[in-house]
């Protein structure tokens, strides 16, 4: 989760104007196929971006507990250090005096916009500092809810970037709809188990995924990938956590 030392994970908005153009034929137009690939879903990491921030002015004014769950899917998955529900580990915990801060520095989004995952850094009241992950789901009325967080803490602050990185996976060529007819429904995403040895996730149009593997020890790798062609390329991020020590990994 973001951000707390159990290794939890503890404006700037960008928008995309997309003009149709107007047609006054309704049959056998050309470039239908280009018109119905627009009105496809697509990516706006500038959505995250705002979703990132939005976040963290909740979790200012309302809460850092308070706000981890109001921005949570119901089966949102952390880390404390297994894996476990969010929204049951949150229910009922105290809110700190003073939340977290954090800013994302990189956004990768898949390219239909149903799955995105940020890199960001996170400051403690206390002067504690470190590093977070975070997957952010597109939610039915277009708003974006987290469904994974984590990450750990860092011997350095990290620096943040002069400009925040965006990626979008390639989009797979497709045709559009006939002329005159709506765009077929997206078809559901593949579902991952809600908790496992080896929690991942996968965007609805198949072009980025995340996997966190855990170890014995709950020591974890966290890799993003995106789609190259037919395959999973390399991992266009990747980072380790140490395991905690100390403490039983058992859930």
């Amino acid at each position: 989760m973001r951000k707390v030392f159990v290794v939890l994970r503890g404006g700037l908005a960008l928008s995309v104007l997309v003009a149709l153009a107007a047609c006054g034929s309704q049959g056998g137009r050309p470039g239908g196929d280009r018109y119905g690939r627009m009105l496809q879903p697509i990516a706006q990491p500038g959505q995250i971006v705002a979703a990132e921030i939005a976040f963290g002015q909740r979790a200012r004014e309302k809460g850092q507990w308070s706000a981890f769950r109001e921005y949570a899917t119901k089966d949102a998955i952390i880390f404390v250090p297994q894996v476990v529900n969010a929204q049951q580990w949150l229910k009922g915990r105290t809110d700190p005096a003073e939340s977290l801060r954090w800013q994302p520095h990189e956004i990768w989004s898949s390219c239909d916009g149903s799955l995105s995952v940020s890199f960001g850094a996170w400051q403690g009241a206390d002067g504690s500092t470190g590093w977070f992950t975070t997957a952010w789901q597109r939610q039915d009325d277009g708003s974006y809810r987290w469904t994974m967080d984590q990450g750990a803490p860092a011997a350095q602050p990290i620096a943040a970037p002069d400009i925040i990185a965006t990626h979008t996976a390639t989009c797979a060529a497709r045709g559009g709809p006939p002329a005159g007819q709506p765009p077929a429904p997206q078809p559901p995403a593949p579902q991952p188990p809600a908790h496992s040895d080896a929690p991942y996730g996968i965007s609805r149009d198949g072009t980025l995924r995340w996997d966190i593997a855990v170890a014995d020890d709950c020591a974890r790798t966290i890799a993003i990938r995106m789609k190259d062609g037919d395959e999973w390329g390399d991992p266009v991020f990747s980072r380790d956590v140490a395991a905690p020590g100390g403490a039983s990994c058992a859930a």
